[in-house]
């Protein structure tokens, strides 16, 4: 799977899982998924998002901490899965 084909298959999880009322297109790559000036994401969509990211892509954020650096934007999303993915391998 190509890097882009990642980014998209994770806009199209944070649409579908988090039901969110916009389309994967206008997602940007590096906008923040959390606070007022990116998508408005809160922590019961961040537990969402842990969820739908260990079935959709196989891969679990152990911590919180982890969590506030993996899912800051969908790029950060993208490295964090990159990274497990080379780890496990």
């Amino acid at each position: 799977m190509g890097e882009s084909d990642l980014r998209t298959r994770i806009k199209e999880m944070l649409v579908k899982n988090l039901m969110l009322q916009v389309t994967p297109e206008q997602i940007g790559d590096d906008l923040p998924l959390f606070g007022a000036n990116g998508l408005g994401l809160d922590s019961i969509d961040a537990l969402e998002l842990v969820v739908s990211m260990e079935k959709t892509f196989g891969v679990g954020v152990p911590s919180s901490e982890v969590a506030g650096k993996a899912l800051q934007t969908v790029n950060t999303i993208h490295d964090y899965i990159l990274e497990k993915r080379r780890a496990a391998a």
